[in-house]
């Protein structure tokens, strides 16, 4: 599943197709997703001028001119096409690559929703296993949407400090990988981030993350070296367009190039890239997900 970055970089690559414009006539190719799209859909959007196109979470979100907000999840296969008038060839943003190339749904049949700008431009969601999905949520109403009221601090943003990850850690018996993952504690972020996130921070996955809060609820150092941790990493990720491993492309269609400087994520068995470390990177089992740490620098 396409994490924060890869998230980011869809949203960048969307914008200048929908910020300001009007969707002139939506063309729904069925009535599903992961869920039904919902009610009066076509009508709720025909018309509708997107005023911004945000991200909250790993959620695309297009604010409206009716006081609605459009969120969109993209799930594990979800990808948007945006096509130029006169341009027979989509530009493919946040586009998967499968080992089956039938499943590519480059022919079209799973084109699901397909959204006619003003200016002529078309912006097509196609998604082979149809995990994503769309809500139509009225502004008054996004912030304590179920989908998004559980929701915890942006990464990239202030709200995240050391002080915020003791709060929220203190006590916790869980281990920093699922603190992490959690989206109730921070949104956006997945396992590749937080593994490489950790190790930056020289942080053993398996830790307590109660070891961020002192006895009196105070950041500790642990706290405070993450803090700096995720903000970099994610910081990088974005500037490099994600990571391409299995199934993800960045805006223009090329690969996203952050997967070429991780440092643990998937080098089980090699050196670790720390100077000086003699330590060799080693995979464990958490939560049914693999774990990628250095058991000589992560404590």
């Amino acid at each position: 599943m396409p994490e924060l970055p890869e998230v980011e970089t869809v949203r960048m690559g969307l914008e200048p197709a929908l910020t300001g414009r009007v969707i002139e006539r939506v063309i729904l190719n069925r009535a599903d997703l992961r869920f039904p799209f919902p009610d009066r859909f076509v009508k709720r959007l025909t018309g509708a001028r997107v005023s911004s196109l945000a991200r909250r979470a790993k959620y695309l979100v297009a604010h409206l001119s009716t006081g609605e907000a459009l969120v969109m999840h993209l799930g594990m296969t979800g990808r948007f096409h945006v096509q130029a008038r006169g341009d027979n060839r989509p530009h493919l943003l946040g586009d998967y690559e499968y080992e089956n190339p039938h499943e590519t749904g480059d022919d079209g049949k799973h084109a699901h929703a397909v959204f006619e700008m003003e200016g002529g431009g078309r912006v097509i969601y196609s998604d082979p296993r149809r995990f994503g999905y769309m809500l139509l949520i009225p502004e008054t109403e996004f912030a304590a949407h179920p989908a998004l009221a559980g929701l915890g601090v942006e990464p990239l943003s202030p709200d995240l400090t050391a002080a915020y990850l003791a709060r929220r850690a203190a006590g916790r018996r869980v281990d920093l990988k699922a603190f992490l993952m959690d989206q109730r504690n921070v949104a956006g972020l997945g396992n590749i981030y937080v593994l490489e996130a950790l190790y930056m921070a020289r942080l053993k996955p398996s830790r307590s993350a109660a070891s961020l809060a002192t006895r009196t609820g105070k950041p500790t150092p642990h706290a405070e070296r993450l803090t700096d941790a995720i903000r970099d990493v994610l910081t990088a990720a974005v500037a490099a367009g994600g990571s391409t491993l299995r199934d993800y492309r960045q805006a223009d269609g090329s690969t996203g190039s952050f997967q070429k400087t991780f440092r643990v994520y998937g080098r089980a068995g090699e050196p670790c890239l720390t100077p000086g470390c003699r330590g060799t990177v080693r995979r464990s089992i958490q939560g049914g997900r693999s774990s990628f740490f250095c058991p000589v620098c992560q404590h």
